[in-house]
């Protein structure tokens, strides 16, 4: 059935100016037009669906690059999470799925899981089974023994066993290549130092673009990042600057200007620091543990925020990615991850853009989602208000579509039939 979307205005996600009066034609689960006024004489069959939305607007479905599906979000650790069976962290991973598609994105990047389960679940999505968003996963980060999230299965070590782990992801079914350039939040990792060899990283580049598949880097210090800019990796995760034992920060001037010149873009994870502070100040009572975790998080945030700033300032792209999973960082935080990117500097369209058409470019499924144009994949979501005046509309979703089937629809939106 063909269906007809209006509301007040339009943003296509790919940074142009948003369309007034709009009227989105979908059929076949593809978008056939995207008119201003009305659609023309002939494109539209007498027994269209009209879907009206007065004071909305109209928008691609939103794309988190950076999710851990196995993960609630409730501040359970990492290394809880994961003593969990595997078929708990197959339904957890369903009913975050869920909580991301109610919210709006119909996209979602799985960045690390235990072992074949985002992959699983994946598949689930596609066969029917289920309601989520279009996943794709990278099943188990690789990294060093003992490494970051080694837990998940995807410990490797030696440039020959590193394209053997690579070669293992593909053939598992893996859509892009996680790799653990740093230590981070698992317990006994280094996060102020490289996990791998310069050495090493070139050739799990080499090796997973030899295999048609892109590669991302979870990078918390510097060096580490200037390891994967060297090895010429897709797209880096957080571009951290922890420089010591402690967790101090140490900005790097030099690496982001090299990071600039390569043109990689980075994932912006904000929320990540934006959760805990908003979940630990709406406590009424904190332990002193508690205490302590808000006033370490309270430097950090800032101090991201600032990176995040000076860093765009010189010339690095970022691309929208909450980290969905990971502490307190909720599934439905994609608007939130937006606004705190606006609070550091970039202009509220520019940030749309991240989260919609500059998301599916880097993470390569441009060809089909991530933009309102004809013939793509009619992933489309409605918001009250304009996001571009107020990034806070992309919070009240009144319409969710998922290749042109009406998932979610909500705030009482007029609707009918096309005129005979």
């Amino acid at each position: 059935m063909t269906t007809l979307i209006k509301a007040d205005r339009l943003i296509d996600g790919t940074g142009a100016a948003p369309v007034r009066g709009a009227v989105l034609v979908v059929d076949a689960g593809k978008i056939v037009s995207v008119q201003q006024g009305q659609a023309p004489e002939g494109l539209v069959p007498p027994d269209a669906e009209v879907l009206d939305f007065p004071g909305c607007t109209i928008m691609p479905g939103m794309i988190d690059t950076h999710v851990h599906l196995n993960l609630p979000g409730d501040g359970t650790s990492l290394e809880d999470a994961v003593r969990e069976p595997e078929g708990v962290l197959v339904a957890t991973s369903v009913m975050t799925a869920q909580r991301a598609l109610a919210a709006g994105v119909t996209t979602v990047r799985d960045v690390g899981a235990l072992r074949s389960t985002a992959i699983h679940v994946r598949r689930t999505l596609e066969l029917g089974y289920g309601l989520g968003p279009r996943v794709l996963a990278c099943g188990q980060p690789i990294t060093i023994t003992g490494g970051h999230t080694w837990y998940m299965g995807g410990e490797a070590d030696g440039e020959d066993a590193l394209r053997r782990k690579v070669r293992d992801m593909v053939k598992l079914g893996a859509d892009f290549i996680k790799v653990m350039g740093s230590g981070g939040g698992t317990v006994n990792t280094i996060s102020y130092k490289p996990s791998y060899r310069r050495e090493e990283m070139a050739a799990l580049a080499d090796e997973a673009h030899r295999l048609d598949r892109k590669i991302t880097v979870h990078c918390l210090c510097a060096e580490s990042t200037d390891y994967a800019i060297a090895a010429g990796v897709d797209q880096i995760e957080h571009a951290g600057f922890i420089a010591d034992a402690k967790g101090n920060q140490r900005y790097d001037p030099a690496v982001v200007d090299r990071l600039a010149r390569s043109g990689i873009p980075v994932t912006s994870t904000l929320a990540v620091g934006g959760a805990v502070l908003r979940t630990m100040r709406a406590k009424e009572k904190r332990t002193p543990d508690e205490e302590a975790l808000l006033t370490r998080w309270i430097k950090m945030f800032d101090e991201n925020l600032l990176h995040f700033r000076k860093m765009r300032e010189a010339g690095v792209r970022f691309v929208a990615g909450t980290d969905a999973g990971w502490r307190f960082t909720p599934f439905d935080g994609l608007p939130f991850e937006m606004s705190l990117m606006h609070e550091g500097g970039m202009p509220k369209a520019e940030a749309i853009t991240a989260g919609t058409g500059y998301a599916a470019e880097v993470i390569g499924i441009a060809d089909t989602v991530g933009a309102l144009k004809p013939g793509l994949a009619a992933d489309v979501i409605v918001v009250a208000g304009d996001p571009t005046d107020d990034l806070g509309a992309l919070e009240d979703v009144r319409l969710v579509m998922q290749a042109g089937v009406v998932r979610s629809r909500s705030g009482g939106a007029a609707s009918g039939r096309a005129a005979r």
